[in-house]
């Protein structure tokens, strides 16, 4: 198969599709073979504040869904995404070109473990991240190379991703994080013992009636010790049909 051009003049190599993000007009390059964004890096966009004028990085970005997403809805100055993947970052260069975000978006191949040492030390105001979920003891581990290290700590494990979110950070500044609450506990633990105070926690039930499947979290370097547990978030208001929170989320 022969590769494609978008009506943006941006390649599509096989398998590639582009899709609508319903913000600013923005799209995204993805290949349904490989792995493509969730709700979860949705959510946790909606999540994350950006201030005027502030740095970002995003530690495994993928195909770049988040800095996109962030640098449509916030003032921030200057978005960055980190992933091991070079596929993933192509495509993720690729979507950017496509949106003409050249110059607000970077993308960076490396590894999450050594991020600190290829930015330097307190160099964001805000770092995010949308981790692999799964360590070795959850869960079969999926046979596609790419989707296995989005979802298992195969190269990363949390306590690296907050390690270097810790030092990555300007002091105060924020991290914001998704994951699965049954993890929950350490997850708080760890980011405790980095010096990321956890200051506001949001729980994301499918249906209302439903145990929660995801946890947002803000956590601010060297704050004290306090957290606020916000209203939960619902997706669903019945059977394939999302709330209005979720489609404000969405931006649809």
């Amino acid at each position: 198969m022969m590769n494609k051009e978008t009506d943006l003049g941006v390649l599509l190599k096989p398998g590639e599709r582009v899709d609508d993000l319903h913000r600013n007009q923005y799209k995204i390059i993805q290949n349904t073979k490989k792995f493509c964004f969730g709700m979860d890096a949705v959510l946790l966009s909606g999540y994350t504040k950006v201030l005027p004028g502030e740095k970002v990085l995003d530690l495994g970005c993928g195909t770049g869904i988040i800095p996109i997403l962030l640098e449509a809805k916030t003032q921030g100055k200057h978005f960055t995404g980190l992933e091991i993947q070079e596929e993933s970052a192509d495509m993720a260069r690729r979507s950017i070109a496509m949106n003409k975000l050249e110059d607000k978006v970077d993308i960076v191949v490396g590894d999450i473990k050594e991020a600190s040492a290829l930015f330097g030390l307190a160099s964001f105001d805000v770092v995010t991240s949308n981790p692999p979920y799964m360590n070795h003891s959850h869960g079969i581990i999926n046979q596609a190379e790419s989707k296995a290290i989005a979802r298992h700590e195969i190269l990363c494990s949390l306590e690296d991703v907050v390690r270097e979110a810790t030092r990555l950070l300007m002091p105060n500044g924020r991290f914001y994080l998704v994951h699965r609450p049954f993890r929950l506990a350490e997850i708080i633990k760890v980011l405790v013992d980095y010096g990321l105070e956890p200051k506001r926690m949001k729980l994301v039930h499918p249906f209302v009636d439903k145990e929660p499947n995801m946890v947002l979290l803000e956590c601010i370097k060297g704050a004290k010790s306090r957290i606020t547990v916000e209203a939960p978030l619902i997706v669903y208001k019945e059977q394939n049909i999302y709330t209005e929170e979720i489609y404000d989320i969405y931006g649809y």
